[in-house]
């Protein structure tokens, strides 16, 4: 990554808010990037954006990106070069519950940006970013490329799949003539300090120590590709940059996940955890019936490795530690803008 790229950059961030949201913001602020932030509201309580202070030095707007207008308007006063769409509801079971607002938002509003990126002047890199689950689910335990075919079982994989092929179409109907370069890019599953998700697996460990309560798990065996937070977010930089300088080689779909080596099952990352707490925790199996969530996710990277010259950094092992020391330091009161900035400071030392 060229990190003299980024210096006076105008970035849009759709979800800014979120998890993966705020931490683009601050790495996007420390490389010297103008910043607008477009979210609907701040989604969780607590929330990384609070507690890391991610509004100070950047335009933040809140908005909800069904909105076209506003979302159009955004785009025409503030004048982003690049714009990373990241807004979206993130979670399977709350698909389940809310189907119309996750399709709503995760399709519509993926169109809404796509639409007034096409009538801007001035946005020349646009990175949407969907999901693993956004691929056609395989009976088999193969690896993810970027040419399978998208699907979904369930309305949050559903509304991810549709979120590429309207990338696709966008794409192929009225940018492919134009000088603005249009990715999609997939991640497996990201770890890091400052989400409070529901159903997410740290933050529900986390407040089982908060309010020693039991923590319940769904689906122990489930193989999911770990990641760090910043591992993904390092590959989208890489990639804008690249877009940036020739857009018709580097604008389709990307795979961001991490080695074989980081693919474990969910009771592999518990045992971890619990060996490296200060603090017991109370865990059961819930046996209850779920509903339904893929078994095996696993993405193929190595179109990433060989053109963006991209990989993850952090093992798993590595990513929990520094997922751990985030908590922990949170649970101490400490200052976790700086904590979270030494944290992006050691990582880009890598």
């Amino acid at each position: 990554m060229n990190q003299d790229f980024w210096k006076g950059k105008t970035v849009l961030v759709t979800g800014h808010t979120g998890f993966k949201g705020s931490w683009l913001s601050i790495i996007l602020k420390k490389l010297g990037s103008k910043v607008i932030g477009f979210s609907k509201d701040i989604p969780t309580n607590p929330s990384m954006y609070e507690i890391t202070q991610v509004e100070e030095g950047m335009i933040n707007i809140i908005g909800d990106i069904n909105d076209f207008q506003l979302v159009k308007q955004t785009i025409e006063k503030y004048k982003p070069e690049i714009v990373i769409h990241m807004a979206a509801q993130a979670i399977v079971r709350e698909s389940y519950k809310n189907p119309l607002e996750t399709f709503s938002t995760n399709i519509l509003g993926t169109a809404n940006v796509l639409e007034a990126i096409r009538k801007s002047s001035c946005v020349k890199v646009a990175i949407m970013v969907t999901s693993d689950k956004s691929y056609k689910v395989k009976n088999s335990n193969q690896k993810y490329i970027e040419e399978d075919a998208m699907g979904g079982f369930d309305p949050y994989s559903s509304s991810k799949g549709c979120a590429e092929l309207i990338t696709s179409a966008y794409r192929n109907s009225f940018f492919d003539s134009t000088d603005i370069a249009v990715a999609s890019v997939r991640a497996g599953n990201v770890l890091g300090g400052g989400d409070w998700a529901e159903d997410r697996l740290i933050p529900d460990m986390i407040r089982g120590i908060q309010q020693k309560s039991i923590m319940e798990i769904r689906n122990p065996d489930a193989t999911r590709p770990w990641q760090f937070v910043l591992d993904p977010i390092h590959g989208y930089l890489i990639l804008a940059e690249k877009m940036w300088n020739d857009r018709k080689k580097y604008s389709h779909g990307w795979n961001f996940g991490p080695t074989n080596d980081d693919e474990k099952p969910v009771k592999w990352i518990i045992e971890f955890l619990k060996d490296q707490m200060e603090q017991e925790i109370e865990i059961k199996i819930d046996n209850s019936e779920q509903p339904h969530e893929t078994k095996y996710l696993n993405l193929d990277c190595s179109k990433s490795q060989n053109l963006l010259g991209w990989s993850s950094k952090m093992t798993i092992e590595q990513t929990l530690l520094f997922t751990l020391d985030w908590y922990k330091e949170f649970l101490k009161d400490g200052d976790m803008k700086r904590f979270t900035e030494k944290q992006i400071e050691k990582f880009m030392e890598e």
